[in-house]
């Protein structure tokens, strides 16, 4: 059984392991009005991830409850875009690291305003100086422990609009809060799974799209010389609030930009 627990209206528990280790996950989720984009995408990942760190947590138990935060956060009569955050713990109890036998998990809802849009000719980006390490047990979760991105966003000049974290070898596998996408003459190049913090559903929305077209996608993680690669064609940030964003100068270099995926999908269909 969850404890709901809303950001305006009461505080998480000092005990509560997601405070105190990071223990939980959440979901990031833009909303039109009542309606949520990428609603099952989000739900279900939620449900999965839980299920890999050992939370039990069922489909339907979140499904109503993400609707009655919806009623309760929503103003009367709102029919633009807006922020549902979605955080999951697995409760309070427990020595030290251990997770406690049984707990009461606690699910956290919050509202905030739908931040400015980036431009739709394409946004500058740089490579952050923060290498992001993935352990492999834990690739591709959402959790709350997101210490690594919060230091590379510490880098921010105002003057990029994200910055891309490489690996331990140098290649480049995501931005701070999105996953990368690449255009190579007749293919899409994305870094696996296993090389990345956060497996976006953004991400899983829009490789669903281009397979679904017969696209050719591959996974593998990009060099930091991107542009160099023969037949480049384009660059693009994948995120669940923002959609799909191309990106027009990397590291002070001009990329190309065109408006390929968006002929193929269109993340505002999945409403619901």
């Amino acid at each position: 059984m969850l404890k709901v627990l809303y950001a305006d209206r009461e505080g998480v528990p000092a005990t509560d392991r997601g405070l105190a280790y990071g223990d939980g996950l959440f979901e990031t989720i833009r909303m039109c009005g009542p309606k949520a984009v990428l609603r099952r995408y989000h739900l279900n990942r939620m449900v999965s991830d839980a299920e890999r760190i050992g939370i039990k947590v069922g489909y339907a138990e979140l499904d109503q409850e993400l609707t009655r935060a919806t009623s309760r956060l929503m103003p009367a009569g709102r029919t633009d875009a807006w922020i549902l955050k979605m955080i999951l713990t697995r409760g309070s109890g427990g020595r030290g690291y251990r997770p406690p036998g049984s707990a009461q998990q606690h699910l956290v809802f919050a509202a905030a305003a739908m931040p400015p849009m980036p431009e739709p000719t394409g946004v500058v980006v740089r490579r952050s100086r923060f290498p992001l390490t993935v352990n492999p047990r834990l690739a591709g979760i959402k959790t709350l422990n997101r210490l690594e991105q919060v230091m590379a966003s510490s880098e921010f000049t105002g003057e990029e609009w994200e910055l891309i974290m490489s690996d331990t070898t140098g290649d480049l596998v995501e931005g701070t809060r999105t996953n990368l996408l690449a255009r190579v003459g007749d293919e899409w190049l994305t870094p696996p799974v296993s090389s990345i913090a956060v497996a976006g559903v953004m991400r899983q929305y829009v490789l669903e799209c281009l397979q679904k077209v017969g696209e050719r996608v591959v996974e593998q993680t990009l060099p930091t010389a991107i542009d160099s690669l023969p037949g480049f064609r384009g660059l693009y940030l994948l995120n669940s609030v923002f959609g799909i964003v191309a990106v027009r100068s990397f590291d002070a270099h001009d990329l190309p930009v065109d408006d390929a995926l968006a002929t193929i999908c269109d993340p505002i269909e999945t409403l619901e």
